[in-house]
């Protein structure tokens, strides 16, 4: 039997949509395999279709994810194919597969047999603790407008998971996190719900003015990091350790003057 491979978005709604086509065409499993973007040489003997993203099929997984399995395996599988392997749609999928079709059900991400749970319980780490480093070694800055914004280069699409973490505790403030490796903005007006925004290649950081107070704090936090510490003890392999280098990119306090 020929295989098809649904050639899909990278992007939650592109690899769901995936899912909804690849069910759709009741063919089984076995031979059908969800390709994120294209490759360099392709496969004889095998059939490539193009998927185009669709909010309404996304819907209808999603829904019935939740349902069937839980919130629990429905923000996992979201982490998995939030990750930055190009191997996560066909991780996700054939996990939906065995929890749906093979009887896994709420206990898929313990089916650590299946090599493709596996694989998207590995992402899904990957990318829950890249989320948690970031909310944990953001730095806000303000803007001269007053509105607070960060900047981060993350390996995995992390914003979807720090933004309600921000929003809950930044509730009252006007804040934007902006990841620069996808263009992608996640905005949350003051007081109301925070919502995603690409940035399509129009915005340049570089051009950000910070207010006047953000720049005296701005020196007065460089000053604190350079004389708190003990020089006798630095130990930089420790810090590597403990806040990577890829972090302290976008760490005010590691940046020079």
């Amino acid at each position: 039997m020929e295989e098809k491979y649904l050639v899909c978005e990278d992007s939650l709604e592109g690899i769901f949509t995936g899912i909804y086509e690849a069910y759709a065409l009741r063919e089984g499993h076995e031979h059908v395999h969800i390709q994120i973007g294209e490759e360099d040489n392709y496969r004889l003997f095998a059939v490539y279709l193009h998927i185009s993203p669709d909010t309404v099929k996304t819907g209808k997984v999603a829904r019935t994810l939740l349902e069937r399995l839980g919130e629990s395996v429905y923000h996992g599988l979201c982490r998995a194919a939030a990750s930055c392997y190009p191997d996560k749609g066909e991780a996700v999928y054939k996990a939906v597969v065995d929890a749906i079709t093979q009887g896994s059900g709420r206990h898929v991400m313990e089916n650590l047999r299946n090599p493709y749970v596996q694989r998207a319980f590995e992402l899904a780490r990957y990318t829950a603790n890249e989320a948690h480093f970031e909310t944990e070694f953001i730095r806000f800055q303000e803007l001269e407008q007053g509105i607070l914004f960060s900047r981060i280069g993350p390996k995995n699409n992390v914003i979807p998971f720090i933004m309600p973490h921000f929003a809950d505790r930044l509730c009252p403030e006007n804040f934007m996190i902006y990841d620069e490796n996808r263009e992608l903005f996640g905005v949350h007006p003051a007081k109301e719900e925070w919502y995603l925004v690409s940035a399509q290649g129009d915005f340049i950081p570089e051009q950000l003015k910070w207010s006047v107070k953000e720049e005296g704090y701005q020196e007065l936090f460089k000053a604190f990091h350079e004389t708190i510490g003990v020089k006798e003890r630095e130990n930089r392999r420790l810090q590597r350790q403990m806040c990577a280098y890829r972090y302290q990119d976008y760490m005010v306090e590691f940046q020079k003057k």
